[in-house]
């Protein structure tokens, strides 16, 4: 059985939380709940000669989310995946997903307990 999930490439979210949203609104989930939430990381000072900082937003999955079964049942992508204005959510096998990972980046695979 091939493990479906979500790959999030942290380099490119702008922290806009229309993934939040859309789950949300999907689910029907009141303010305080969510399947995801949007973590700022940053301004870090990594190297202050090189002037290097690290500043991300990083999308984090929590227990309330399923994947969205049902809409990838009918065939259609996990709605934060849809509604990502960025694009930088990807769904698919988690083994597909893991070839993406082919440079050095900050990414992560999300996958469904279930």
């Amino acid at each position: 059985m091939a493990y479906q999930g979500i790959l999030v490439d942290v380099d490119y979210c702008t922290g806009c939380e229309a993934c939040v949203l859309a789950c949300q609104q999907e689910h029907g989930y009141t303010e305080a709940q969510f399947g995801l939430k949007i973590t700022k990381l940053g301004p870090l000072h990594i190297d202050e000669a090189k002037k290097d900082y690290q500043y991300d937003f990083i999308p984090q999955f929590t227990k309330w989310c399923d994947l969205c079964a049902e809409r990838v049942g009918k065939g259609k992508r996990p709605t934060c995946v849809q509604h990502c204005q960025a694009q930088c959510l990807d769904w698919g096998d988690v083994e597909d997903l893991a070839k993406k990972v082919d440079r050095e980046k900050q990414m992560i695979v999300a996958i469904n307990e279930a």
